[in-house]
């Protein structure tokens, strides 16, 4: 099956915070932060049932080198990523956070 890759309007803001940092730290690593996010993202398409639930729908695929997750979930024929958390974050603010996140409009579809 082909999936459709979405992005919650707030992953913005998730991504801009992790590679900001990662930038302060040294030149280019940010860069490096983008292209495993994006990369990820991507792979998710491919195969996103190789990675487990964790919160009610909501899959997680670990990133390489990098302390972080991309959480997301399957619908129909796309896939949406709700976010991308750093590790070390408290589960319950992570879930708080996945539920206060809404599907961008043009994935909602009458059920």
């Amino acid at each position: 099956m082909t999936y459709t890759l979405r992005f919650v309007p707030e992953i913005e803001e998730d991504i801009t915070s992790g590679y900001t940092w990662y930038e302060a730290k040294a030149r280019g690593l940010g860069e490096e932060f983008l292209r495993m996010f994006y990369t990820y993202a991507m792979e998710i398409t491919r195969n996103p049932l190789l990675y487990p639930k964790v919160h009610s729908k909501f899959h997680r695929c670990l990133l390489r080198r990098f302390p972080y997750a991309v959480y997301f979930a399957i619908e129909d024929d796309q896939i949406i990523v709700f976010g991308l958390f750093h590790c070390v974050r408290d589960p319950r603010t992570i879930r708080a956070k996945l539920r206060g996140r809404k599907e961008p409009e043009e994935t909602r579809t009458s059920r």
